[in-house]
């Protein structure tokens, strides 16, 4: 039976993961569990329990979590530290549990008050990518529904913005008038980076070159693969054109899953930036393990 000695634990919106843990070697992955969005505050530790259950726990095992467990409608509301900080505070948030084997801490968030933002499991990532690249400085880029601009320097997140890049493209292509245009499968190279120079270089022109997707497809029988591909290649570029001060001169790494950050290193590359590419659910565990050892002061 496996008896880990500790837990980690991403909790997100829509699931939860969990991983038995001897120092920074993986025992055992533990199966999905809900996100969140779908559990009350008490409803975390029973979830988690069902998660590990089959594993030997001893008592007070450390559970170290990251995510949306410390949301305000989460597990236990963690807050957010001030930006510029280290990605990981050298104090976790506990919580109290019902289960004498479990002693849970919470990564905090951070947060930025002009402009006003706030990450909350990215932090835990961007830990991971400084333990394995700890004199880094430049952006750090991590893709998604609402895609994180963050500037690293010295150890620290200096500053950052969040996109809702991820969120605008399924909206767009599910409740608009360009869902009659895309499609889930398919994509044209050569659209996507037409759209992308169109968008960057003339970004105030959005609205108008949306609405031209499904024009093209209309009058000029346009595929789906293009449609996608400029959606995509539109919403990209107007990101690229607002994080410019971030990527402009400087190396970008960019962290999530490999299809779309290689949508973002095609981007990049095409304005001459260098692109350092990695696996988001490693650097998660990579910075769950930083948070563990700051808070049993294991050595690394």
């Amino acid at each position: 039976m496996t008896r880990p000695d500790w837990i980690a634990v991403d909790w997100g919106t829509t699931n939860a993961r969990a991983w038995a843990m001897a120092g920074a070697e993986v025992l055992d992955t533990a199966p999905g569990g809900p996100g969140m969005g779908g559990l009350a505050s008490d409803g975390f530790e029973p979830a988690l329990l069902r998660m590990i259950d089959g594993w030997d726990i001893a008592p007070r095992t450390p559970v170290i979590a990251c995510g949306m467990a410390g949301a305000a409608q989460g597990w236990r509301d963690a807050g957010y530290r001030k930006v510029p900080a280290t990605p990981l505070s050298d104090t976790l948030v506990p919580v109290p549990t019902n289960d004498a084997r479990l002693a849970v801490h919470i990564v905090p968030g951070l947060k930025q008050t002009n402009p006003a933002d706030v990450m909350r499991g990215e932090e835990t990532q961007i830990a991971g990518f400084l333990a394995l690249n700890p004199d880094f400085d430049g952006a750090i880029c991590l893709p998604g529904s609402h895609s994180k601009w963050v500037q690293i320097s010295a150890g620290e997140v200096v500053s950052f913005r969040t996109m809702m890049t991820g969120e605008l493209f399924a909206a767009l292509a599910h409740h608009s008038v360009l869902r009659h245009s895309v499609a889930p499968e398919g994509w044209d190279d050569d659209a996507f980076a037409d759209a992308l120079s169109q968008s960057l270089s003339r970004p105030e022109q959005l609205a108008a070159r949306l609405f031209s997707i499904r024009a093209e497809a209309l009058l000029n029988n346009r595929g789906t693969a293009e449609s996608t591909a400029a959606l995509s290649g539109l919403l990209i570029g107007a990101e690229l054109a607002a994080a410019k001060p971030y990527w402009l001169g400087l190396p970008v790494a960019l962290i999530g899953a490999a299809g779309l950050t290689q949508h973002y290193a095609t981007a990049l590359a095409m304005q001459g930036v260098q692109v350092i590419r990695t696996r988001g659910d490693t650097l998660t565990l990579q910075g769950l393990t930083a948070a563990w050892r700051g808070l049993s002061k294991e050595p690394s």
